[in-house]
């Protein structure tokens, strides 16, 4: 058991958990005394599933502290898929992660058991700008198929006031399977970004409210961006990717719309979380569906690049510069 490491520098402090996943449990921005990942409202298990295992969400969901796992080489539900079985979220999400420290940053590292890849994530800070790079290759002889996801869910500080969510997405689609009583939106419906069939009519998707709950799916990227700031110019934060693996994000809302447990209507989450696929049902079902994949093989290392600038909003987001930083009207 290595415990919590932190990364940090003048502008930001990174807090880790290598033994649960190698999650990010909390982004700090030291100037505007800010905190922008989620807490879930519960005492989650701070040890590893021994099996790395979770058969089913309320499983995994007894080692979820809100934040920033990864979801690999599953996302979504557990399932059979090629011989092999994954649980919910993926081995990744709750696996512990070998820490090395770097010169400018952190490298987590792991050999999975579910599958015969290495994958590497290197942290490092630039100013207020959280850049992670991941690098997956098979050590093995055969063509591997996997999802592939960031579980980035803002909440906190960020979420003490009226946000917006904005985005260079083209389309949103809503989840056709998950559809609780407090999804504002038409399950299986899609739109233009931000707008979206709602049970009342047509609803702007960029302005989240409580109570809620609710899955969908921006796709269509033409910047490869997507931000949420509070309304008040008190904090947001932008995520920009590189690389050919995202290729659309998971929208999701919790905010007070679940009253089973261990949510209890307490919940205040927004997950912005780019995806190499839109099917947030296990690779089993995205398989079925005929939902891209990434494809990893044999001397061919795969990698993913993404940044997170945490900033004072001074207007509406329109993407971000070179180095991730955000750029605002």
């Amino acid at each position: 058991m290595t415990g919590d490491v932190i990364l940090e520098n003048v502008d930001l402090r990174v807090v880790l958990s290598p033994d649960i996943g190698g999650t990010v449990t909390e982004i700090y921005h030291k100037g505007l005394q800010k905190s922008v990942l989620g807490r879930v409202p519960w005492n989650p298990v701070r040890r590893p599933e021994p099996d790395l295992f979770a058969t089913n969400e309320d499983i995994w969901l007894t080692r979820y502290t809100g934040g920033w796992p990864l979801l690999f080489p599953n996302a979504g539900d557990a399932c059979h898929f090629r011989g092999v079985d994954h649980g919910f979220h993926g081995e990744a999400s709750l696996a512990q992660w070998q820490v090395t420290p770097l010169p400018d940053g952190l490298r987590l590292e792991r050999f999975f058991d579910a599958l015969p890849v290495r994958m590497t994530r290197n942290f490092t800070l630039d100013g207020d700008v959280l850049h992670l790079t991941e690098t997956a290759e098979v050590e093995g002889t055969d063509e591997i198929a996997v999802m592939w996801g960031q579980h980035v869910t803002f909440g906190s500080d960020l979420l003490e006031g009226p946000v917006i969510v904005e985005a260079g997405a083209v389309k949103i689609a809503v989840d056709d399977a998950y559809d609780p009583p407090e999804n504002p939106w038409v399950a299986g419906a899609s739109g233009d970004w931000p707008q979206v069939p709602s049970r009342n009519g047509r609803s702007d998707a960029s302005r989240p409210e409580g109570p809620m709950a609710t899955l969908a799916y921006l796709t269509g990227f033409n910047r490869p961006f997507v931000a949420i700031r509070r309304l008040d110019g008190a904090v947001g934060a932008v995520l920009s990717w590189q690389g050919d693996v995202y290729d659309c994000v998971w929208y999701w809302c919790e905010l007070g719309g679940t009253p089973g447990p261990p949510w209890h209507s307490r919940a205040r989450l927004i997950g912005l979380e780019p995806c190499s696929t839109p099917c947030g049902h296990g690779l089993e079902e995205a398989a079925r569906r005929k939902a891209r994949l990434i494809r990893l093989c044999p001397d061919q290392p795969v990698t993913a690049s993404l940044r997170l600038h945490v900033f004072q909003p001074a207007g509406a987001v329109t993407g971000t510069d070179p180095g991730g930083r955000a750029t605002m009207a």
